[in-house]
């Protein structure tokens, strides 16, 4: 596979990097949250886009050494920015373009690999899978964090938003990725031999109890709905006004009083 064969859902454009890094950032409690890489040295990031992660990782962990893969040339030029940029980083780490179906790394090359939000994008994520083990020593450990885009409620009740989170499920379904991976996740680490595996639903429950966090939560999945709708609308999968209906309704639950926000993702542990 190669870049030009790779279509995602939220676009490369600068605002949509810019909007990667802030996702980092946004959901970096949760998805850190019981994450343990103190044993690693030698780590893969698979689909690093634009370091966003990486840049955590080696914050977070700073033993390890990371090497991060990607298919898209413009997002790994951003990453060699940031990662330039970052002191916590330097001669820590090594960026290549890479397609993770095929990966050009020895079998036994690294000890710990990590993987957020790709496999849904990819048509294989057993292919991706498959190759990770390979590319790992026995008892290596990996994490895979994934969506589950079911799980997504709002209240009070926005039509104009579900139309829209319909139709972006069956956009990426239709670009060959898999809006609902992360539910699977399981069956494809069994399936491939890995062991001691471990799920852990991680959760978004936001009401009253936490106002701030809800409206933060909701401008930020605005801006995460809106990444992809250009594409949406080009590709006839919602109109212009859905999307108008969109931003007022999320706008109106962002601001009401009695909210509720609710998203859960999965996040998946194994061993080689």
């Amino acid at each position: 596979m190669t870049e030009k064969d790779f279509s995602y859902l939220h676009g490369f454009s600068e605002k949509e990097q810019q909007r990667l890094r802030k996702q980092a950032r946004f959901g970096e409690h949760m998805i850190y949250r019981n994450l343990n890489m103190s044993g690693v040295s030698e780590l893969l990031e698979v689909g690093c886009g634009v370091g966003a992660q990486s840049e955590i990782l080696l914050r977070r962990f700073p033993d390890l050494k990371l090497t991060g893969i990607d298919l898209s040339t413009k997002q790994m030029d951003v990453a060699k920015k940031l990662l330039a940029s970052t002191p916590w980083a330097t001669g820590r780490y090594n960026l290549k373009e890479m397609d993770a179906t095929n990966m050009t790394f020895a079998a036994n090359s690294f000890d710990g690999a990590f993987l957020c939000w790709i496999l849904e994008h990819v048509p294989d994520p057993i292919r991706v899978l498959s190759e990770v083990r390979r590319v790992l020593r026995p008892a290596s450990i990996v994490y895979i964090t994934e969506v589950m885009n079911a799980s997504f409620f709002l209240d009070p009740y926005s039509p104009n938003v579900w139309k829209y989170w319909m139709a972006f499920n069956e956009y990426q379904m239709a670009q060959k990725g898999d809006p609902f991976v992360g539910a699977k996740l399981g069956n494809f680490l069994m399936q491939l031999g890995y062991r001691d595996i471990q799920t852990e639903v991680k959760t978004w429950y936001l009401d009253n109890r936490s106002p701030q966090l809800r409206k933060d939560s909701v401008e930020y999945w605005t801006e995460l709905l809106l990444s992809a709708s250009d594409q949406l609308v080009a590709a006839n999968y919602v109109s212009a006004e859905i999307v108008e209906g969109m931003k007022l309704e999320m706008a109106k639950v962002a601001n009401d009083p009695n909210a509720v926000f609710y998203y859960s993702f999965i996040q998946a542990s194994a061993r080689t």
